[in-house]
C-alpha cells in the first residue's frame, strides 16, 4: 500500500480535496448548532469525510427542524 501511495501522490491529493470541504461544512454546522461534542469529534477524527457526511445529513437536521416549529 505504501508503494502505491508513494507512486500515486495524486490519490492523496484527491482524498484531501474530497475531505476538506466536507469537514469545513460539518464543523461550521456543529459550531452553529452548539454541538460541542460533535465539533470535537469531527475535528479530531479523520474518516475521509464519512463521519462528516453522516453528521451533515442526519444529525445536524435536528436543530433546523426545531427552529421551523
Amino acid at each position: 500500500m505504501e508503494q502505491f501511495l508513494i507512486g500515486n501522490q495524486w490519490f492523496i491529493w484527491l482524498i484531501i480535496l474530497w475531505a476538506i470541504p466536507w469537514k469545513g461544512v460539518a464543523l461550521w454546522r456543529a459550531a452553529r448548532n452548539r454541538h460541542k461534542k460533535w465539533f470535537i469529534a469531527l475535528l479530531l477524527v479523520n474518516t475521509m469525510a464519512i463521519l462528516e457526511i453522516i453528521y451533515i445529513f442526519y444529525f445536524s437536521k435536528e436543530k433546523q427542524l426545531k427552529e421551523q416549529v
